[in-house]
């Protein structure tokens, strides 16, 4: 890996500090954090090719054949379910001359490169390959699309694309009791949809997980609900961030409701993140979630979706239309702060209450973890 710019240098600097520095303490992290080039390629390597990265809800596949591509930092990804019922997520690119295997999704028992028609079935092993049978160096049954470590989470599928990262569940456990009633891994899936936009994916976590922008940003869509002033922190042990959500008062119930939710849970939704790449709001009747992927320093993919109670009608139109409102509120704001991060005369600035704001600075931490300058990359060098 090239030597480390200067600037890079510095942002892994400011993570290590924020380590040492209580929330009042810590301000925001330096423009360049969020527009550095050079930062988002050790983003994409320390992180998104190491770490447990969500792609999306388990149940996107039904039944055996179901499939759906997707990329994430730059691989081209194939998610299938096999006839032996396991989900598998393969390298979408043929083994032959590096072709894409396979496009948007659907139900396939086998996967043809439209270049050379080499033939995946759907556990990733060549079934088909012309002309191949006389060439002396080719062995079809030695042949397979990479498949990458996956593992399921309350109905979230993660990869892994090292294969070397640690399981996951036992990381997530103190995150577990607060969501334990809204029943997330029983959720049904209502739909997916991938979407860019040109901000960068921090800026977008940290958006949907503090709760300061609601009154300002959606003043007609999730102020009357979920106003700024009705935000609680919830502490983070550094695998994931959350607060509470509450409605205002004079808000009518979002049921049906899950057997077990109480009484102030019926009456909040609870915004979670697990890091780096999922953030959910998991309220009484819906479920909605997104998963982030850089595309450049200055853009994201997303694949964002709804899920619903299994005894519910599933995803109504209005829920879509309100969220695609929420959505297009957020990308606009996003957007021109992507533009103003550009800025040379940008400085930083302490936080809001930690009840607004706690979650960023718990992100802040978690970066730390994987970049701060008191963290060994190993392949990077450091500039002398």
């Amino acid at each position: 890996m090239e030597k480390m710019t200067t600037k890079v240098n510095e942002i892994r600097d400011a993570l290590h500090k924020v380590t040492s520095l209580s929330f009042d303490e810590a301000t925001v992290m330096p423009a360049s954090y969020y527009t550095s080039d050079d930062f988002m390629r050790l983003e994409s390597e320390f992180i998104f090719h190491r770490d447990w990265v969500c792609l999306g809800r388990v149940d996107e596949l039904k039944n055996p054949g179901d499939f759906y591509t997707t990329e994430l930092v730059g691989e081209q990804l194939l998610v299938t379910r096999g006839n032996d019922n396991v989900i598998r997520v393969l390298s979408n690119v043929c083994r032959h001359r590096g072709n894409t295997v396979a496009f948007g999704s659907g139900r396939k028992s086998r996967f043809s490169c439209r270049y050379h028609a080499w033939t995946y079935d759907l556990t990733g092993q060549l079934v088909g390959a012309p002309r191949m049978e006389n060439v002396k160096a080719f062995d079809r049954s030695k042949v397979a699309l990479p498949s990458f470590k996956t593992e399921v989470w309350e109905g979230f599928l993660f990869v892994n694309m090292s294969g070397n990262a640690v399981p996951l569940a036992p990381r997530l456990e103190k995150l577990l009791p607060y969501i334990k009633n809204y029943d997330v891994a029983d959720r049904v899936h209502g739909f997916t949809e991938e979407v860019t936009w040109k901000t960068n994916w921090k800026c977008l976590a940290e958006n949907f997980m503090e709760g300061y922008h609601l009154d300002i940003t959606h003043p007609k869509t999730l102020k009357p609900l979920t106003p700024t002033g009705l935000c609680e922190y919830v502490p983070s042990d550094g695998n994931f961030n959350a607060y509470y959500s509450y409605y205002d008062p004079s808000y009518p119930e979002r049921g049906p409701f899950p057997p077990n939710l109480t009484d102030k849970e019926k009456r909040c939704s609870f915004m979670f993140g697990v890091f780096p790449n999922l953030v959910v709001a998991a309220a009484p009747n819906v479920l909605i979630f997104l998963c982030l992927s850089p595309n450049t320093a200055n853009s994201v993919n997303i694949r964002w979706g709804m899920s619903a109670l299994p005894q519910s009608d599933g995803i109504t139109a209005e829920q879509h239309d309100f969220m695609d409102q929420v959505n297009a509120e957020d990308k606009s704001k996003l957007e021109t702060m992507q533009q103003g991060l550009q800025s040379r005369y940008i400085e930083s600035s302490p936080f809001c209450i930690e009840d607004l704001e706690g979650t960023i600075v718990d992100m802040y931490r978690f970066m730390a973890t994987r970049l701060g300058s008191d963290v060994v990359l190993d392949g990077a060098e450091d500039k002398g």
